[in-house]
């Protein structure tokens, strides 16, 4: 578009009309749209931050001092909220409890229930054929919770060796658990 084309609507806009500003909307949204998709690549957020953009671009009007910059003005005011949304906004991720609850429900058979139950009964066996401090390491980390640091306070030990305990401690239990699994 010419400046000869937006630069009367632009001069208007400044003095308060809302219609002029109206029509710069329908003229520049599909060119904030495009950019703002082009970084963000989710038509939701494109759509939410053009009108943001706007948004922004009305109450800035009147500091706009070269009013035929016009469209780079706005393309920066894009590119700046963009970034900014993208920096600091985490990914959004529909959770709608009701659509969570039909596709997790999982179908318990008592045979289920019994091969879980063996499969408990048989690492706890075999975590009780294991040494003390292998057990008690493999207990705090996975059973527990506790981190690498606060198991190195518990164990009065560095951390390295915490690691290399836990390392062999999974070694053994699983040479304890190999008669277990199918050939």
């Amino acid at each position: 578009m010419e400046s000869e084309e937006f630069l009367p609507i632009v001069l208007r806009a400044q003095g308060g009309c809302r219609e002029s500003f109206g029509q710069l909307v329908q003229q520049f949204e599909t060119t904030v749209f495009a950019i703002a998709l082009r970084r963000l690549r989710n038509h939701a957020e494109a759509a939410e931050l053009t009108q943001d953009v706007f948004i922004q671009a009305m109450r800035k009007l009147d500091q706009l001092r070269e009013p035929e910059r016009f469209p780079g003005w706005l393309r920066r005011i894009t590119v700046r909220l963009a970034i900014n949304r993208a920096v600091r906004r985490p990914p959004v991720v529909a959770q709608d409890p009701e659509i969570l609850g039909a596709v997790d429900v999982e179908t318990h058979s008592p045979l289920d229930a019994l091969m879980k139950g063996e499969q408990v009964d048989q690492l706890r066996g075999g975590l009780n054929r294991l040494r003390d401090l292998d057990r008690q390491t493999l207990m705090a980390f996975y059973f527990e919770g506790q981190s690498l640091i606060e198991m190195s306070d518990r164990f009065c030990s560095p951390v390295g060796t915490i690691k290399r305990r836990l390392h062999t401690a999974r070694i053994r239990l699983r040479e304890e658990l190999a008669h277990l699994q199918p050939v």
